[in-house]
């Protein structure tokens, strides 16, 4: 009976176990190598039922609620999750109207809220029965109940009584900000490998074709090691709208200059947009003029730039547009990035924001320009499986010039 009820329960949470899976759990079972504990069976289930990190912690909300006094997932859609993004406004309600307004039990509301998620197929505002916005319903965001299920949005009532999926710990899901270790086993795979003299490696693949064509007759094939010789450029926005940003980019910081992976890593720093200067230390001013990186940084060098993209369109597409008075470029900064990208073949942006925040003139434009990813577990993994992809990236198109002003 438990058993069942943790198949189901980790199919329903989005977890896909396979039959041939769930059968080599139980055959380990039969089979007595698990010891007949919770923590034995929580270790040996996780490693033979979730085949991807990110779904660790459903496992263990599941887990939880089949073995323990826990409470299974409850699954939201992204199409309710996009309903809920923007919310009707708040009614205005007098104290008088809002004291008359059920008040439930948490049981209750828990219950009501998971029935009406099964009946709901569109979009609410305004109501007092939907999981919807800018209404008197205890369920959604944006309205106005006593006690109410928060979903989506930032709140700002303070009347919610529970937050749906706001989980209060870390774990290992795909749109979780990355930490120093993560960060450094995504960083891993961007390489370029190349021969080098030196004492011959085994080559597995060569070996089993030429054993192959040898009649199975084991035949050892040996290559020369290869090296890293890949070479990375990391350009960091600092200052400013970055600011609430700054303990991510340094845990980044952190993690590429702690691997000695690559052949070389050059950290430099910007503020807003890169104009005629990039600096090796913002505190001391020391700086590199950028055109001296055009020239003497190979063009398959790896390109990383880290920012917002958000400022005023005047720093990013007119000349001396910088906000800092004394960065008195008379070429936009737009230019600067087009010739960066021009140069680099292999180059990419990386987003602390949201994506669903990436709104604003500037942060189109640049976008437009380089291949733009957030900067979350998955959206590093896409950027890096991006650089290291066999077939060069077509270079960007040429620069309109109605976009530049005086």
């Amino acid at each position: 009976m438990l058993f069942g009820k943790l198949f189901y329960g980790l199919r329903g949470a989005g977890i896909k176990v396979s039959p041939t899976e769930w059968m080599a759990l139980v055959e380990a079972l039969a089979d007595g190598h698990v010891e007949p504990s919770l923590d034995a069976l929580y270790a040996v289930g996780r490693a033979l039922l979730v085949k991807h990190e990110a779904h660790f912690d459903a496992w263990d909300q599941v887990f939880a609620a089949t073995f323990g006094d826990g409470e299974m997932p409850v699954a939201l859609t992204e199409e309710l999750l996009a309903w809920l993004e923007q919310p009707l406004e708040r009614p205005g309600l007098s104290p008088e109207e809002l004291a008359e307004l059920e008040r439930l039990s948490l049981d209750e509301l828990r219950k009501r809220f998971l029935e009406r998620l099964a009946e709901q197929k569109e979009r609410h505002d305004g109501g007092n029965r939907w999981v919807g916005t800018g209404g008197t319903s205890p369920f959604g965001n944006a309205g106005n109940n006593p006690a109410g299920i928060r979903v989506g949005g930032s709140g700002g009532g303070r009347q919610a009584v529970q937050v749906a999926q706001a989980r209060r710990y870390r774990d290992y899901r795909n749109d979780r900000v990355l930490d120093t270790r993560q960060l450094a086993v995504a960083l891993r795979k961007l390489r370029r490998l190349a021969r080098k003299d030196g004492d011959p490696e085994l080559d597995i693949d060569q070996t089993i074709d030429k054993t192959g064509k040898n009649a199975g007759e084991l035949e050892l094939a040996f290559v020369p090691p290869r090296e890293n010789q890949a070479r990375v450029l990391l350009a960091m926005d600092v200052g400013g709208s970055m600011t609430p940003y700054t303990r991510l980019v340094e845990t980044l910081f952190s993690a590429a200059s702690g691997l000695n992976h690559w052949k070389k890593l050059e950290s430099l720093f910007f503020h807003n947009c890169v104009y005629s200067r990039l600096f090796t230390s913002m505190d001391s001013g020391d700086n590199i003029p950028t055109a001296d990186l055009l020239k003497d940084r190979p063009p398959e060098t790896f390109l990383l730039l880290v920012g917002d993209a958000s400022m005023a369109p005047s720093e990013l597409i007119s000349a001396h547009g910088a906000i800092d008075w004394f960065e008195r470029s008379e070429t936009p900064g737009l230019v600067w990035l087009h010739r960066l990208r021009t140069h680099f073949t292999r180059s990419v942006w990386l987003n602390p924001m949201e994506p669903q925040h990436w709104r604003g003139y500037t942060v189109d434009v640049i976008a437009r320009l380089f291949p733009m990813f957030p900067l979350t577990l998955e959206g590093l993994g896409q950027a890096i499986d991006h650089l290291v992809r066999k077939t060069a990236p077509p270079p960007p198109p040429a620069l309109d010039p109605r976009l530049l002003r005086d």
